[in-house]
């Protein structure tokens, strides 16, 4: 869907600093929507919960078709999103136990890299000349009432939502009930900021909160970095540059396997040193202009960040779901992770629009992660290295 709205935007001309745009204002729904979908989440099978959302995602598809601003449209998936997580999360703690959570979260991501992987490959190919100009894609151009240069690729997209919706029916209710939720904005905002409090206060929830808060926020901004990198430094077009990110995502992959088989809950804090490799690791980039050594530096900054985020989650929703509730930590997770997300992406967006070359907007990611990271580091050495996470 990010590559079909881009290829929108760019296709009506606009400028450079709206496409980070599209990012913020895809996090911006699930900011603003973080203290109501926690409680939402909990109050009804999380399997309904997930479908409802594939239907937020199918609207603005139809939202596209119909020629709403492709922004809109997409703060609109952004919204589906926000209502997906914490019911797909949520629904791992309630049937997974904590000592299996680092596993569980290793192949959750597994699952979510295939997807992305595939949605790279797939929306470069939606977005190519090759299939908009070949004789299917006219054919079928021709066959909608909607006279669109994406339009048949804004309907496949859809209708993946609708099959992702239709699959909800088989996912298993893991039988949790949780106490009924007065939905008044007043006590809702309260709840949820009570609900920040406890987490960021509880030692090692507030170091994983940190840590996966930076992690998703940089990563945001290196999605749409690695984009400008591939065509700015390696004369690669948009539908290429897509499949480079893919290089990113297999590795990404390869990290959460490999943290599944390494790495126990108990041990999650120790892997806080990938993190710090991977901000290291970055001004690489600035130094490759092909795409053969390119595809292997995105391969290996993917694996650091795989190896490292995984831990991380599986430490934060065993604490969350012990000092919460299923929906309503991951519901708080989601908020500070894309506050972040929100933060970074308006400084990228900012400094796309000061014109800052690629090489800068590279260095500035590798100074934040690498000082970000030595900083929890020493924060974790401080509190206890023989804290107890499950307990």
């Amino acid at each position: 869907m990010l590559l079909l709205v881009i290829a929108v935007l760019q296709a009506q001309g606009q400028a450079a600093f709206w496409i980070p745009l599209i990012k913020v204002m895809f996090t911006l729904s699930y900011v603003l929507s973080g203290p109501w979908v926690g409680a939402w989440s909990d109050s009804r099978p999380k399997h309904s919960v997930m479908m409802g959302a594939n239907g937020l995602k199918i609207l603005a598809c139809l939202a596209l078709l119909a020629g709403v601003d492709p922004i809109a449209a997409f703060a609109l998936t952004g919204l589906g999103a926000a209502v997906y997580a914490p019911a797909k999360y949520g629904l791992v703690t309630e049937l997974v136990p904590a000592d299996k959570l680092v596993h569980a979260n290793a192949w959750i991501e597994v699952t979510a890299v295939c997807a992305a992987l595939f949605g790279v490959m797939l929306g470069g190919a939606l977005v190519s000349g090759i299939w908009l100009n070949s004789q299917l894609c006219i054919f079928l151009t021709d066959w909608l009432p909607l006279n669109q240069l994406y339009a048949v690729s804004m309907s496949a997209v859809g209708m993946l939502y609708l099959l992702a919706a239709l699959l909800n029916l088989y996912i298993p209710d893991s039988g949790k009930r949780y106490a009924a939720t007065a939905w008044n904005i007043a006590s809702v905002w309260q709840h949820f900021c009570q609900d920040q409090r406890r987490l960021w206060r509880d030692p090692l929830g507030g170091i994983s909160l940190s840590v996966t808060s930076l992690f998703w926020g940089v990563g945001a901004s290196m999605q749409l970095l690695v984009l400008a990198w591939a065509q700015a430094m390696l004369d690669l077009n948009l539908t290429q540059a897509a499949y480079l990110q893919a290089g990113t995502a297999i590795g990404v992959m390869a990290g959460a396997v490999l943290a599944a088989r390494c790495v126990s809950l108990v041990n999650a804090p120790k892997v806080l040193s990938a993190g710090i490799g991977l901000g290291l690791a970055l001004p690489l980039m600035t130094l490759v202009h092909t795409w053969p050594w390119a595809l292997a530096l995105t391969l290996a900054l993917g694996m650091l960040g795989g190896f490292f985020v995984v831990p991380m989650n599986a430490m934060l929703q065993a604490r969350g779901v012990k000092l919460l509730s299923a929906g309503r930590s991951i519901s708080v997770q989601n908020t500070c992770e894309n506050s972040s997300v929100l933060l970074l992406l308006s400084a990228y967006s900012l400094l796309v629009f000061l014109h800052v070359p690629v090489q800068g907007l590279i260095w500035a990611l590798a100074a934040l992660i690498t000082t970000g990271m030595c900083a929890m580091t020493w924060r974790y050495r401080q509190i206890s290295s023989g804290a107890v996470i499950t307990g």
